[in-house]
């Protein structure tokens, strides 16, 4: 790890982010919020996992959101992508050893709420982990009986609802289901999904949330809202749709995100 730490000390100089975004599927548009922004590509940081999925550029982004320093990650690997849980455990202990405090996580995701289409923004406040996969197996230390009860930090999701709020745009609340890809679910598994209590179904963030849970960090997350479940319009639900209408709530969701590292600036200014 040191030899990664090393390199983005040398790229982002005096940067000192406390807050991290990891970016979703077509959600790279996000970066376009940050000034000033400096790049280091996965592929030149030894050993951090690359996602083969389109729509995730692979690289690391700092710079400042507002005033506040930020670092960004566009792309992400998922559990389906080799069959490991703890695929991003990397890349959270690299953000946690440079000083990040703040993690907030988007995905495109998938609605089983007939009240939430596609470009909606949904802020996550509990998921459900239906894969049944955990990133801690296989961890030796107590520290693997991570706590989630408040996994979702509440002073953060009061942040972003405050946000949502003054910048007029509408945000839902919900609960995210995981399961591990990469076929999506069928229209049984969404019409169980919601019969568990979920609204949002998707492929990624839960493994993350528990790993940056273990390690301490505090955690926000979103969901950008990019088609229905199965079964609900009669259409079949393709990858192309998720790239297409992701940039949709994406401008939604930055213009939230924006205005909440705002606030926090001037909070700790």
């Amino acid at each position: 790890m040191k030899a990664i730490l090393d390199i983005l000390a040398a790229r982002f100089g005096a940067l000192k982010p406390r807050h991290a975004v990891i970016l979703g599927s077509g959600l790279g548009s996000l970066v376009e919020a940050v000034e000033n922004p400096l790049r280091v590509a996965y592929g030149d940081l030894p050993g951090f996992p690359q996602s083969a999925v389109s729509g995730h550029a692979g690289e690391l982004v700092g710079g400042t959101i507002a005033g506040v320093p930020v670092l960004m990650m566009s792309g992400r690997i998922h559990y389906y992508e080799k069959g490991n849980a703890a695929a991003m455990r990397l890349p959270l202990e690299v953000l946690k050893a440079f000083g990040i405090e703040v993690l907030v996580l988007t995905n495109a995701a998938g609605s089983v709420r007939d009240d939430m289409p596609p470009g909606s923004v949904m802020q996550i406040t509990d998921h459900i982990n239906f894969s049944g996969e955990n990133p801690l197996i296989g961890e030796e230390t107590d520290q693997r009986f991570t706590g989630m009860t408040s996994a979702y930090d509440p002073e953060l999701a009061a942040a972003m609802h405050a946000a949502a709020s003054r910048t007029g745009t509408p945000l839902h609340t919900g609960v995210y289901m995981w399961f591990s890809g990469p076929s999506f679910e069928t229209p049984a598994e969404i019409r169980m999904s919601r019969i568990l209590g979920a609204d949002a179904v998707g492929m990624s963030t839960v493994p993350e949330v528990i790993l940056a849970r273990f390690l301490g960090l505090r955690v926000a997350a979103a969901s950008v809202i990019t088609n229905f479940g199965a079964g609900m319009t009669g259409n079949e639900i393709t990858h192309a749709e998720t790239k297409e209408m992701a940039p949709v709530g994406g401008r939604r969701l930055a213009a939230i995100l924006t205005d909440m590292l705002a606030a926090e600036g001037k909070n700790n200014g």
